[in-house]
C-alpha cells in the first residue's frame, strides 16, 4: 500500500499506469491532485472543459488510461487507485470495490451507499466516481472522494464554452454533487481524512504492506509523465474527430468559425460574417489548416500575419480568443 505525497497531476496518472503496467504485486494508491481536470481515456477534452478557465485558474488537463466522464481534482479530493491480477470478470463489477470505502465512511457516522453503475451516494448526493481499466492482464479500479472540494472551480472547469462542439467522443454526465466534510460531526483536514482511509485500508485488507518509491519507480514514472501525461498529444491529440463553431461579435461585426478537427489537427477551417476585408478570406483559411487546435499553436501560425487585411479591424489575437 503507498500513500502517494505528490499532488503533481501528470505524475499521480503516470504513477498509475507504472504499476499498472510495469509492476507485478497487487497495490493501493492513495493519492490527492493539485488542481486539474481528468478526462476519461474516449473523451473529447474540448467538449468537456472551458480553456479559458483552466489557463485563468491555473487548472491542468490530464487525460487519465480509464474511460468515463470528466472530473475535477483538487487538493480536497481524494483518490484511491487498486491494481491487481485479478482475471478479467472483475471489470465492469465496481460495488466489490466501493464496499470498502463505504464501509470506512460508516465509522464516520456516515451513510454512504453504492447507486448506479460506478457511483457512491451520500444523501442521495455523488461524493464518488469509479472508473476501471485493464492493460496486460493486470486490472485497475479507481476512484474520487469528494471531501472538501471547491464547487465553484469545479463548476468553472467543467463548463464548456459557449462554442458549439460536435463530437463522437464520450460526454460527461453531470451529477448532483457534495462535499464529505460537510456531514461529518467533527470535520478534519483532507490529509487527516486521506490517512484515517490509508489506517482503515491497513487494518482490514489481507497481507497488504507498506511501499515506498524507489529512485528508479520515480525516475521511471517521471519520465513516462514526461513523455505522455504532460504531452499535449495526449490530453488533446487523443480526442476523437469533431466539428467546432463558434461566433462572436467583434468591432469589425459578426465573425462565425467553423472548424474540422481530427486527432486535434484542424483539417478544414470555414470564416464568415458580416465584416469587410480586402483580402480573400480563403487564404486566412488556409493558414488555420494543418495547425493544432491549441491557442498557443495557432498564434504562432498567425504571427506576422496581419489579420486585418482578411477582417477589417481585427486581430489575430481576436481569433485566437474564438477558439
Amino acid at each position: 500500500m503507498l500513500y502517494n505525497q505528490s499532488t503533481n497531476p501528470a505524475f499521480n496518472l503516470a504513477l498509475e499506469e507504472y504499476a499498472l503496467t510495469s509492476m507485478s504485486a497487487d497495490i493501493l494508491i492513495l493519492w490527492r491532485n493539485d488542481n486539474a481536470v481528468i478526462v476519461g481515456k474516449n473523451q473529447n477534452a474540448a467538449q468537456e472543459i472551458d480553456r479559458d478557465f483552466l489557463e485563468a485558474n491555473g487548472i491542468t488537463l490530464v487525460r487519465r488510461l480509464s474511460g468515463g466522464g470528466a472530473v475535477y481534482h483538487d487538493l480536497g479530493n481524494i483518490n484511491y487507485t487498486m491494481i491487481s491480477n485479478r482475471h478479467g470478470d472483475s471489470f465492469g463489477s465496481y460495488e466489490q470495490f466501493t464496499k470498502p470505502v463505504c464501509d470506512f465512511l460508516t465509522t464516520l457516522g456516515l451513510s454512504a451507499k453504492h447507486e448506479g453503475r460506478n457511483d457512491i451516494l451520500l444523501n442521495g448526493m455523488k461524493i464518488s466516481g469509479n472508473a476501471q481499466a485493464m492493460k496486460n492482464g493486470r486490472f485497475m479500479h479507481h476512484g474520487t472522494l469528494l471531501y472538501d472540494v471547491n464547487f465553484d472551480a469545479l463548476s468553472g472547469a467543467l463548463r464548456p464554452s459557449d462554442a458549439k462542439i460536435e463530437s463522437k467522443g464520450i460526454k460527461s454526465i453531470r451529477s448532483r454533487v457534495t462535499n464529505i466534510c460537510d456531514y461529518l460531526a467533527n470535520p478534519m483536514p483532507s490529509e487527516q481524512f486521506l490517512l484515517a482511509l490509508y489506517d482503515y485500508f491497513a487494518a482490514h485488507t489481507k497481507n497488504i504492506q507498506p511501499y515506498e518509491l524507489s529512485a528508479a519507480d520515480i525516475c521511471a514514472v517521471s519520465k513516462l509523465a514526461d513523455d505522455k501525461y504532460k504531452s499535449w498529444q495526449w490530453n488533446y491529440g487523443l480526442s476523437p474527430r469533431y466539428n467546432y463553431e463558434r461566433t462572436a461579435k467583434l468591432d469589425c461585426g459578426i465573425v462565425e468559425i467553423r472548424l474540422d478537427v481530427n486527432c486535434g489537427i484542424i483539417e478544414k477551417a470555414a470564416i464568415t460574417g458580416d465584416f469587410f476585408g480586402i483580402r480573400d478570406i480563403i487564404e486566412l483559411e488556409i493558414l488555420l489548416v494543418g495547425a493544432r487546435h491549441d491557442k498557443p499553436d495557432v498564434l504562432a501560425v498567425l504571427s506576422g500575419v496581419d489579420v486585418g487585411q482578411f477582417i477589417s479591424g481585427a486581430t489575430a489575437r481576436d481569433i485566437v480568443d474564438m477558439l
